[in-house]
């Protein structure tokens, strides 16, 4: 399982962070290096997304899955970054592969960070619960 582990693009500041936990699934396995070529750029542009505290990035591709874990000083960082391109663009351009895409959004203190993946995957589990509910 290649992992791109947790790297602090700028020391959390405050108490609280906003923590975002992501799980997205291609539909075909012919859709997985392109995937994985975009999540490389999008990961170079979060490494320095101001108010972002910290990143990693989970790829599985023979399950055709792609993790991302984030931490971000508030939701207005989190959604410059996401308006912004590279990611923008990458968004527009992968939503026809996409099969199915599951966010949870909590908030953490600052001294708890990295979050851990075990946490993350559980919580990106209750929300798939949830919607199948």
């Amino acid at each position: 399982m290649p992992t791109l582990p947790w790297t602090v693009p700028n020391p959390p500041q405050g108490e609280t962070a906003l923590v975002m936990a992501s799980r997205f699934e291609v539909r075909s396995l012919k859709d997985v290096p392109r995937f994985f070529l975009k999540s490389l750029s999008a990961w170079r542009q979060v490494r320095s997304a101001p108010g972002c505290f910290g990143a990693s990035l989970v790829a599985r591709p023979f399950a055709r899955t792609f993790l991302t874990l984030s931490a971000w000083d508030d939701r207005a960082s989190l959604m410059a970054y996401n308006a912004t391109d590279p990611h923008k663009s990458i968004v527009t351009a992968m939503r026809p592969t996409m099969k199915t895409s599951v966010f949870v959004f909590w908030n953490t203190g600052t001294a708890d960070l990295p979050v851990t993946w075990a946490e993350a995957e559980r919580r990106i589990a209750e929300k798939s619960a949830e919607g199948a509910a």
